[in-house]
């Protein structure tokens, strides 16, 4: 009999040698194929005499009168328009879709595919310890300050916010929800569904209820309610690109320095095809964070590992990924793992070549973990999850504006780090998305028995990020000119890379994760990478070859090491543990984890499998990372599926 290292050797020289020889040629390119090549899997599925479908058209470049000559001959109409971003939602007869792929003016047409929803914790995540701030001038001056996200606006992209909730009132009384918007078409921005009240409230909940025993991140941020999930919980991809093309817009007049995205979809086209992480990179670039959640869907029906799961956007490398992570009811860190559900990576988008091959994106995935499992926090008034599951209703109070409930899922470690992600521009406005990524992954805890595909770089350490973030020169990333690579980054040494909470102290990671690796070093944070500006991924300081990566010198410094492993933490800082998978199958081509592959301890997601079970999801409509599957979990055998804190 084989034992389970010897299978896992065998699997991964498997994977070398198809990384090495490569794969077996298919058939020459033709018109047609180069056509399907810019046509999402799924349409390409559905019977010509179906009828008209909503579709996501990209131009190949910008979009012109060309472009709606074409799709008027093609039987087309254009639903929606964007302002920010080329793409068009349009409704056109499936007959019709091939024509207009053929047409060299048009780059990809994907489905406009469903999206749902994806699923006392201050103290634990390091918040408590760095709410209070106290400096001295030069001249002796003491001044106090809360580090509460004071002035940072955080755009929740959601089901909608019950603005009454006492959990968003500041310290006058009045609702610190200062925008709401609907894109879901049923003309209303409160939250029937329930699950945006509750993320709201986590990233930004004060402190007013129940003795500030359910306290949110960054208890004072301005929040701007962008609806794009109906009153069932689900919405289009074209709604949620429509709140982002809006905040492109109108970033400024709101001071959007962070939106948080606990939904998604399926993740099918590869990241540089899906017009959804598009609309992301164009977020980011304009110096906005992005946070998305990893998805909920991280073991099968029989409760195995399931790898390769990551949600879209989450599997866009500009964002800031984030699975769930479980206390297990405690304060102390040290006995904290990734939940059994939380999605794992690699990203198993694709894109289809000539000869019909398809290529996995294979990025390392979540970028880090967050509590996220049975939080309580704000429950809108008479909400269909609590109508539906009153188990649910964590009984705090009657009151319709101070009624809490419980939810789980990496949809609620989603909010924490982008409450962390406020609370960091609050101490310095002047960080970069990619430098916020950064000290919030570098900080991070690295999780003992968990390998990278399920953690990332660590468990979120809102106490260190936030001492690091204070010590980044403000003067150097205000200047009119970019600062130099390798310009000193901070203004005095480097911070000790350790945290102590509830009397245990831990490491940080000390690393970052790069696309299909990770990168160590004092240097990511003692001196400036260019890849810390905008326009650029963090990912893109790596060059790649077919089995090998390396610095990439003109866009980060020397003293920086690339892992070439897949690890299984010991808790010690990134580059400490047993290795799990070398990276080295991450690269190539990108055909490297085939189908029901037993992966050392589980199953990679099989070509068009959505939840291990061998079975898809219908037209599109996709399970979100909700309190639905974060719950369903107990059936799947996993005792701790209801504890947290």
């Amino acid at each position: 009999m084989i034992s389970t290292s010897q299978c896992k050797t065998i699997v991964v020289s498997v994977f070398l040698i198809i990384c090495l020889f490569g794969q077996i040629p298919g058939n020459p390119a033709s018109a047609e194929s180069v056509q399907m090549q810019k046509v999402s899997p799924e349409l390409r599925l559905l019977d010509p005499d179906a009828g008209p479908v909503s579709v996501i058209v990209q131009p190949a470049s910008t979009w012109g009168p060309l472009l709606d000559s074409l799709l008027s001959n093609s039987g087309g109409v254009v639903v929606r328009t964007m302002q920010n971003l080329p793409l068009r939602v349009v409704r056109i007869p499936v007959s019709s879709i091939q024509l207009l792929a053929s047409s060299d003016d048009i780059r990809y047409i994907s489905l406009d595919r469903n999206v749902e929803a994806m699923g006392h914790v201050t103290y634990t995540s390091g918040t408590d310890t760095v709410r209070t701030e106290t400096t001295t001038s030069i001249l002796g001056v003491t001044k106090t300050t809360t580090l509460d996200g004071t002035g940072v606006g955080i755009a929740i992209v959601d089901s909608g916010i019950y603005s009454a909730h006492k959990s968003f009132a500041n310290s006058l009384g009045l609702s610190r929800v200062i925008l709401s918007k609907d894109f879901t078409g049923e003309n209303r921005t409160d939250d029937p569904y329930g699950h945006g009240t509750h993320v709201a409230a986590l990233a930004a909940g004060n402190s007013q209820i129940a003795s500030g025993a359910y306290t949110g991140i960054a208890t004072n941020a301005n929040l701007i309610n962008l609806r794009v999930l109906d009153s069932r919980g689900v919405g289009k991809v074209s709604n949620l690109i429509g709140a982002l093309d809006w905040v492109l817009s109108n970033h400024i007049l709101y001071n959007i320095r962070v939106v948080n995205i606990s939904l998604g979809q399926s993740a099918i086209d590869s990241y540089t095809n899906d017009p959804l992480c598009q609309a992301v990179r164009k977020l980011v670039d304009a110096g906005i964070v992005v946070v998305a959640a990893a998805g909920n869907n991280g073991k099968t029906a029989s409760g195995q590992k399931l790898y390769g799961k990551i949600h879209s956007p989450g599997n866009e490398p500009s964002a800031l990924t984030v699975g769930a992570s479980n206390s297990y009811g405690t304060n102390e860190r040290n006995d904290d793992g990734v939940t059994s559900y939380s999605s794992r990576g690699p990203t198993r988008s694709f894109w289809t070549d000539d000869s019909g091959l398809r290529h996995y994106d294979n990025l390392i995935k979540p970028d880090l973990v967050a509590l996220g499992n049975k939080l309580i926090s704000a429950a809108a008034f008479n909400n269909l999850i609590v109508n539906q599951n009153p188990q649910l209703d964590a009984n705090v109070s009657t009151s319709n504006a101070s009624r809490m409930m419980y939810m789980s899922g990496s949809s609620m470690s989603t909010p924490i780090a982008s409450g962390a992600a406020a609370l960091l521009l609050q101490v310095n406005p002047k960080l970069k998305p990619n430098l916020v990524k950064t000290i919030l992954m570098y900080t991070s805890q690295p999780l003992s028995g968990y390998n990278t595909f399920e953690q990332g770089a660590g468990q979120l350490n809102i106490a260190g990020a936030v001492r690091l973030a204070r010590l980044v020169k403000t003067d150097l990333l205000s200047a009119v000119l970019p600062p130099s690579l390798g310009a000193p980054l901070l203004t005095g040494p480097a911070p000790t890379p350790q945290t102590t909470i509830a009397g245990k102290t831990f490491t940080w990671s000390q690393g970052i994760i790069l696309n299909h690796t990770y990168a160590t070093g004092a240097n990511l944070i003692t001196k400036y990478q260019i890849v810390y500006g905008t326009g650029l991924l963090l990912g893109d300081g790596v060059t790649e070859g077919p089995y090998s990566q390396a610095v990439k010198l003109r866009l980060m410094t020397g003293g920086i090491n690339l892992g070439n492993s897949i690890l299984i933490s010991d808790a010690s800082p990134l580059g400490g543990g047993a290795i799990f998978l070398t990276s080295e199958v991450l690269l190539g081509n990108g055909v490297v984890l085939g189908d029901g592959v037993v992966l050392g301890d589980g199953v990679v997601l099989g070509d068009g499998v959505v939840l291990g079970d061998g079975t898809l999801l219908g037209d599109g409509v996709l399970i979100g990372d909700s309190y639905v599957q974060a719950f369903s979990a107990m059936a799947c055998g996993d005792s701790t599926a209801y504890m947290s804190r």
